[in-house]
């Protein structure tokens, strides 16, 4: 057996551009080296990790500049986390950024020619802006490099806090969180303090056993606050002593739910919530209409933005009260519902049967009598049939997931044949591709990037197709 080549160190390298997943850019011997945590200007060694057929990964080992440009993260788990990764970015900077990516993926996987982009709609709040987030219990919490280096005897606590990134059993202890509003910090901390002294166990994420294993805390702009306590085993005596001391603690707390999940995996979507506290639901006001958040359903995690994504949606559909338009993967019918009043009529198709019940529950709390959901996968719903009963849509609003929309959803649009396609993304990559599909019939209009998600490098988009 031969020894495995060692990977070069590139001494004084200056970065030079951000490119994919966000990571920081450099040529090197007409080599491209990408490596995480830098920004353009900053000069340093970079040590390979990887060699792939067009590129290197690597890390910076030794700074010789920092770039003026840089800034000081907030987080104190920066680097490590994995969350932020570009809070040493100045904003104005990210927006910059996230704006080339939408246009390079158009322009490159799109192959959208004269591309214009509206000028991207930043966050006004850089922080405390999610609704929701998750956290994952583990029996040993993750080691950074400085304490395995120090030497000196570390005891392996338990930790409450984030996966750490491409590591499934690996979990950060998170002192401080700076994406959601208090008390989420707050709550995390004080459970994992209650649990800590109450000798309550902590998931062991390799062998599958332990007590507690996910803690999921909502929120609303209006300070309502839903939190739900994930179990692997089913005690009752600790559970009813962990969230009885919850609602002690936080008599602000709108809804307390439990869920006892002993399956391999954390998903939520096959598991039943069971209320333990307090309401069913939290409500979120936008724009005059009111949607309730139940413990599994999905709505876009930065609300204030949402907002601004929905507005701008509305405006690009150009409703005039005609038409009859199709919101596919509609979730709880957020969209529908948002856009109902200037249509004739809205149907919305999603493939979970949960979420269409939200979404039936959101027009009906808001009076909208025009809206009709239907549960079941797209390629097959969209059917001639269909058209017949429900109408041919004039227009269509299309948000799926990040791996975009089938190839036989496309084709099922293109046989609808709306005069109006608006196209929200939170992948650029993917809905470029999808664009490209649809190129022949429909040509790209407008472009809107919204960031919704600060100090990250995702970037939602928003495109209008119009009928050639």
């Amino acid at each position: 057996m031969g020894r495995k080549k060692e990977l070069p160190l590139f001494e004084k390298v200056t970065i030079t551009d951000i490119g994919a997943e966000g990571n920081a850019l450099a040529r090197v011997d007409n080599m491209v080296v990408f490596a995480p945590a830098l920004i353009p200007g900053d000069v340093v060694d970079i040590k390979a990790l990887r060699k792939r057929k067009n590129f290197i990964e690597g890390k910076a080992v030794k700074f010789y500049e920092y770039s003026k440009e840089r800034q000081q993260p907030k987080c104190s788990h920066f680097g490590i986390c994995g969350g932020c990764r570009w809070q040493h970015l100045p904003y104005d900077l990210q927006l910059m950024w996230k704006s080339k990516q939408v246009a390079d993926n158009l322009t490159r996987i799109g192959k959208i020619d004269n591309l214009t982009l509206e000028q991207i709609i930043g966050s006004a709040d850089n922080y405390h802006y999610r609704n929701k987030l998750e956290y994952s219990f583990a029996n040993k919490r993750w080691l950074t490099d400085e304490e395995i280096k120090s030497e000196r005897e570390i005891k392996r606590e338990p930790a409450l806090g984030f996966h750490i990134p491409g590591m499934f059993d690996k979990v950060l202890d998170i002192e401080k969180c700076w994406l959601q509003p208090e008390p989420s910090n707050l709550i995390r901390n004080e459970i994992k303090k209650f649990a800590v002294e109450n000798n309550l166990t902590f998931f062991d994420l390799k062998n599958n056993n332990g007590f507690l294993r996910n803690l999921i805390i909502r929120n609303t702009l209006r300070g309502e606050v839903m939190v739900i306590v994930v179990f692997y085993e089913d005690d009752v005596e600790k559970r009813t002593r962990l969230l009885d001391f919850i609602v002690e603690k936080f008599p602000q707390i709108t809804s307390l739910y439990y869920v006892i999940n002993s399956k391999r995996n954390s998903s939520l979507t096959d598991q039943e919530p069971i209320l333990y506290k307090g309401v069913g639901y939290l409500t979120e006001f936008m724009d005059g209409l009111q949607f309730r958040i139940g413990p599994k359903t999905f709505c876009q995690t930065n609300t204030n933005q949402g907002i601004e994504l929905y507005r701008k949606v509305k405006e690009f559909a150009m409703l005039s009260g005609n038409e009859v338009v199709y919101d596919l993967y509609t979730g709880a019918g957020t969209i529908a519902n948002y856009v109902a009043c200037d249509a004739q009529k809205v149907i919305g198709i999603e493939y979970v049967a949960e979420a269409v019940a939200d979404a039936e529950i959101n027009s009906a709390i808001n009076n909208i009598s025009n809206t009709a959901f239907f549960a079941g996968d797209m390629k097959d719903i969209l059917s001639e049939n269909f058209f017949a009963e429900n109408g041919t849509p004039d227009v269509i609003i299309t948000d799926p997931p990040r791996a975009g929309m089938h190839s036989d959803v496309v084709k099922a649009i293109l046989r609808a044949t709306p005069s109006k396609i608006v196209y929200v993304s939170c992948n650029p990559a993917t809905q470029a591709r999808d664009l490209q599909m649809m190129s022949d019939s429909y040509s790209v209009t407008k472009v809107q990037p919204v960031d919704m998600f600060p100090h990250t490098l995702h970037v939602e988009n928003i495109v209008l197709l119009e009928k050639n």
